[in-house]
């Protein structure tokens, strides 16, 4: 298989030297060119033909926004991976380049990363990124599905009434929800709770941006925040968020436990705990997201009872943890992301009129909406 073909774009030196080296030390990738600015990176395009660009936000002449908006409209479809300082302005402009159609980010080295330490960052973080996004990497069932058989053991299939929704998403996450959530009705009668892979300072402007686009308030969560209906919960950068369920009051936990399939927040721990907390009272949600966080959720989600759906792979950038949710026979059904809104609101909705009126001890807020 031919190596994939790499533009690196970005006005520093030493970043161009650092990326150049670390790519093309993996036999799978090479580094075609180099540009350092937008401007002689749009003049290599047709010359070069990369499969993948990586690109700067700041730089001179021509930056990273203006670049990008320059690249979708000659190619729409050629993936794109933003380099971005772990700032409060490198999140603010990351999250815009999302929005123009990057495809992806990876965080930049800082200055006080030592040369070591920059470099096994980027082939742990940068290489990954760049090899889902430009070739299909077989689903295969998780070890500990295969052990015990794909759809496992799973609760009665009552259809119960749905009291809470979660959300796992990665790759491609931030445009994903953003079509989602907005959607969402301002009734809707349960809270929403969502891991998003995301660094600290990210995850809170990812929940200001989709707080302005939604009909409910959408924050980043926050340790003891009690959960209502129609409302959202973004887990924080860097903190594993857990559902607490005392009496009828459910609230927040926030920990810094070992990283979860190389995450945290980890799509697992929240799944894991709404089972806990809700039982088959769970509608569980798997969208575009590269690796295999959320399959061991998603089973235990179902194991107590709850139902599973997944995004279907032609809408997803990257069908990394849906896709292994239905290899391993765990969702209920899949959908394109642009009917995901509609599904989760009908399920929920339905839920709540088909059981509303023999479910009168449920908890004030569920039972005001209900009705």
């Amino acid at each position: 298989m031919k190596p994939i073909r790499i533009l690196v774009v970005d006005d520093s030196v030493v970043i161009r030297k650092l990326l150049t080296d670390t790519l093309s030390g993996d036999s799978a990738l090479e580094v075609v060119g180099t540009a350092s600015d937008g401007r002689i990176a749009l003049t290599k395009l047709s010359e070069l033909k990369p499969d993948l660009i990586t690109l700067d936000i700041e730089m001179p002449v021509m930056n990273g926004l203006e670049t990008l908006a320059a690249i979708r409209k000659l190619h729409p479809r050629l993936p794109v991976i933003m380099f971005s300082t772990l700032t409060e302005h490198g999140a603010a402009a990351t999250l815009e380049a999302l929005s123009l159609g990057a495809s992806d980010y990876a965080s930049k080295p800082s200055s006080a990363e030592n040369f070591a330490t920059a470099v096994e960052r980027i082939r742990a973080e940068l290489i990954s990124k760049i090899k889902a996004l430009c070739r299909a990497v077989p689903v295969k069932i998780p070890a500990f599905v295969a052990a015990t058989g794909p759809a496992v053991k799973t609760g009665p299939r009552t259809n119960p009434r749905i009291e809470i929704v979660a959300i796992g998403t990665s790759t491609a996450g931030p445009n994903a929800l953003a079509e989602v959530l907005p959607h969402i009705p301002r009734d809707f009668p349960v809270p929403i709770v969502i891991v998003q892979h995301m660094p600290p300072i990210f995850t809170r402007m990812l929940a200001e941006r989709l707080a302005s686009k939604a009909m409910i308030p959408v924050e980043e969560g926050t340790a003891g925040a009690v959960l209502s209906s129609a409302h959202a919960w973004i887990a924080p950068g860097n903190f594993h968020m857990q559902v607490i369920r005392t009496g009828l009051r459910s609230s927040l936990s926030l920990n810094q436990a070992a990283p979860e399939n190389s995450c945290r927040p980890a799509v697992d721990v929240l799944f894991r705990s709404v089972a806990k907390a809700y039982g088959s009272n769970v509608l569980g949600v798997v969208m575009t997201g590269m690796g295999s966080d959320g399959v061991r959720g998603a089973q235990e989600i179902r194991e107590a009872g709850g139902s599973v759906i997944i995004q279907d792979e032609p809408s997803s950038v990257i069908w990394g943890m849906p896709g292994l949710v239905h290899a391993s026979g765990l969702e209920d059904a899949s959908y394109p992301l642009d009917q995901l809104a509609g599904e989760i609101t009908r399920r929920v909705l339905h839920s709540h009129e088909s059981r509303g009126h023999s479910e009168t001890h449920r908890k004030p807020s569920l039972e005001r909406t209900a009705q």
